[in-house]
């Protein structure tokens, strides 16, 4: 996941943070944990798809682990509806598997991340502080297995993308940070944000995951 994770900053308000799953017992010591870091603050737990939609308009939060099963439907198959009530969110997928079809389905429906229920507490802490970041969760390795697993249609795209995005697109597809990027191309870091956050408005997308997932679909990444 470091591929992608960035230290923090100058001090600023606590990530708010919802967690939805169902089972209550990893819940609550999820819960816990996170709760106990100064920077973080668990506004929420819910247990079904439901419970997420009226805790996304109710807590404002500033990340989202959402299991992907869960009593009532796919976690994963939710993430248009929990975007479109609260689009600033950035969703991390809590997965008991690591499948590349569920993973890809994911990054296609906008998810920020993801994080396996087997990995380190550490891993979970720097999972939500990434998200929150607006980086993505996902190491660099597991990015370039899933991109050519991507869905294709060619054609150049129809988004108007200067040659600084593409370029930084190209970097984004290699698993690079935006702190990573900016070091590259010798720019600020609020630099390559802003480039991402114009990339993520001409494409429509709601996490850097699905930027990609986009430009792969719309063949505007050469190095895929």
């Amino acid at each position: 996941m470091s591929g992608f994770c960035t230290q923090g900053g100058p001090s600023r308000a606590r990530v708010r943070v919802l967690i939805v799953d169902d089972h209550q017992m990893f819940t609550a010591s999820l819960a816990q944990a996170l709760q106990s870091e100064s920077d973080l603050q668990v506004v929420g737990q819910g247990t079904s798809i439901a419970e997420a939609r009226d805790l996304m308009a109710s807590t404002a939060p500033d990340v989202v682990l959402l299991d992907h099963r869960l009593p009532d439907g796919d976690g994963v198959g939710a993430l248009a509806d929990l975007h479109r009530l609260r689009p600033s969110a950035n969703i991390v997928v809590l997965t008991a598997t690591t499948s590349d079809r569920l993973l890809v389905t994911a990054m296609e429906a906008g998810a920020a991340g993801f994080i396996a229920k087997t990995q380190q507490l550490d891993d979970v802490l720097d999972g939500v502080r990434a998200a929150a970041q607006g980086e993505s969760v996902v190491s660099a390795k597991l990015l370039t297995r899933l991109l050519p697993r991507l869905r294709r249609q060619g054609g150049g795209g129809s988004a108007e993308l200067t040659e600084r995005e593409r370029e930084i697109l190209d970097l984004l597809a290699r698993g690079l940070s935006n702190a990573d990027i900016a070091q590259q191309l010798t720019i600020s870091v609020h630099t390559v944000r802003n480039h991402v956050a114009n990339l993520s408005a001409k494409l429509g997308a709601h996490s850097k995951l699905e930027v990609l997932s986009i430009a792969v679909r719309e063949g505007l990444v050469d190095s895929v």
